[in-house]
């Protein structure tokens, strides 16, 4: 069969370090600060990064009103960049110096119109925008040891992944040339018909800042770029990939800096970075998606907390043998409490009806905002840790981190039932 003409699938992941993320990192850094102060905040932040030739700007928009004294957001954003990695301009930005970067902060408190609607108790406290939102999950990573219990498209997982692994060696230092911005894709082969090709992975592309001297090398040399392109596969690939889905991967598909080479400076000097813009990467790799951006906003906000919940409400219809696919689409009016409407799609795979999923889902989870942010304890400063490395498919923690992936055996028996 022609290369072209097999049934690839392909997502992609960006480090904390991207500009983009760096965004969310910083927006959702303000909602946990926020959060830390009042659990009832209402939040909405967004970020904008750009560094030129001398200097380096970080801008603050949005709305925020708590019961409290507001935190001091120039510096929440100063200290965010730098745990990023960002203290140096030669590298794309020094969030630590006053002199190499300016903080712009235009914050001003939530429209009383909208507050009128999204405060209130548990029958009352109305979406906080109009909206539909889509859950995802799948039994993809379910034969993988290192992926069991995600229920999540393995391309997604498989990505992010590599960027959590690139995240890992920014903040050890443990390869000091590498810079925190960078990106991974992977494609893998995924046969649904009757001819049962075994699923592998197929192409990884990965792009990673480094310094111009990389390996004490000749910058933009062949030498240069052979020596990082070992790097990448010893030491980010061979740890991130499980083996499984290497066992046919041939190392010429392994493409990193497909351009040749990717010097400092990047990060925000390479690419203007803003709040939001990496839904895909944020979501399920394109497999789902519908609703706004999720990280600078609290969980008054559909966007994030009815997403959340319909993710947990997926996640826990394939666990429950239910269906192999689900997609949950559930929308809302603002101010009005109960979802307009709610639909299930099993795509084929489902044990029952999609009419009679889409009731039982209904009946076993609560679709009202203030339940569902009370279900899956969302006031919480724990939204940092999503800002990178993907809402979904992520490990739970005791501190209440990724709640929305924790599997329920009661709610399993109530869709059993």
């Amino acid at each position: 069969m022609p290369e072209w003409l097999l049934p690839l699938y392909t997502s992609e992941s960006v480090t904390s370090g991207h500009p983009d993320k760096l965004c969310d990192s910083i927006s959702d850094a303000i909602v946990d600060a926020c959060l830390e102060i009042d659990p009832d905040s209402r939040v909405a932040v967004e970020t904008l990064v750009k560094t030129t030739g001398s200097k380096a700007i970080i801008v603050l928009a949005g709305e925020v009103s708590l019961n409290g004294e507001p935190p001091n957001y120039e510096t929440i954003a100063r200290e965010t960049a730098a745990s990023i990695g960002y203290t140096d301009h030669s590298i794309g930005m020094d969030a630590t110096s006053d002199q190499r970067c300016k903080v712009h902060t235009y914050i001003t408190t939530q429209s009383e119109y909208i507050s009128q609607g999204v405060d209130g108790d548990i029958d009352s406290q109305g979406a906080g925008d109009q909206g539909m939102m889509f859950g995802y999950a799948c039994n993809e990573t379910e034969d993988t040891p290192e992926l069991t219990g995600r229920y999540f498209p393995i391309p997604a997982a498989l990505s992010q992944r590599l960027t959590r692994r690139l995240d890992m060696i920014q903040k050890s230092g443990e390869i000091p040339w590498m810079r925190p911005d960078g990106k991974s894709q992977v494609s893998v082969l995924m046969d649904d018909s009757e001819d049962l090709i075994p699923p592998y992975v197929s192409n990884i592309v990965i792009a990673v800042q480094h310094a111009r001297d990389a390996g004490g090398l000749a910058f933009d040399g062949d030498a240069q770029r052979e020596f990082i392109h070992q790097t990448v596969w010893e030491e980010v690939v061979k740890h991130a990939i499980p083996k499984r889905w290497l066992v046919d991967f041939n190392r010429k598909d392994l493409i990193v800096n497909g351009t040749g080479s990717f010097p400092d400076p990047g990060g925000p000097y390479s690419d203007a970075g803003l709040t939001g813009r990496k839904i895909i990467v944020d979501t399920y790799g394109g497999r789902a998606h519908g609703g706004g951006a999720f990280s600078g906003k609290d969980p008054s906000k559909v966007d994030r907390s009815a997403a959340y919940h319909a993710r947990w409400a997926a996640k826990h219809v394939v666990a429950a043998g239910l269906a192999d696919r689900c997609e949950i689409q559930v929308s809302y009016a603002i101010g009005r409490a109960q979802p307009i409407g709610l639909r299930a799609n099993t795509f084929g795979t489902g044990t029952i009806s999609d009419p009679e999923l889409s009731n039982k889902i209904l009946n076993v989870f609560d679709w009202r905002p203030a339940a569902m942010i009370r279900d899956l304890n969302l006031k919480r400063p724990i939204y940092l840790a999503t800002a990178s490395g993907g809402h979904f498919g992520r490990i739970p923690t005791e501190a209440g981190h990724f709640s929305w992936e924790r599997i329920h055996e009661d709610r399993i028996a109530a869709l059993q039932s």
